[in-house]
């Protein structure tokens, strides 16, 4: 019997977008882009079906998407960000 697996709780925990924000940034490589409220918040806008049930943030869920989304969008998301 394998024992309870705290990395995987950990990733699957519901968070706000503050606390979301904390952590995927405290993990990301270095070279990787920081992710920001306001840069969180167009993606969530973008992607609503990932948010129905609670509006809620998950490692497991959107930390890789994130990864994969923000360096491909992130001049144009400033620039309208700034307007």
């Amino acid at each position: 019997m394998l024992g309870f697996d705290y990395d995987r709780a950990h990733s699957e925990q519901k968070r706000t977008l503050a606390e979301f924000l904390e952590l995927y940034n405290a993990s990301l490589p270095v070279h990787f882009p920081r992710a920001s409220a306001a840069l969180l918040t167009c993606y969530r806008e973008n992607y609503p079906s990932q948010f129905k049930r609670d509006g809620l943030w998950s490692l497991d869920l959107h930390r890789k998407r994130i990864m994969d989304w923000l360096p491909e969008h992130l001049e144009s998301l400033e620039q309208s960000i700034d307007k």
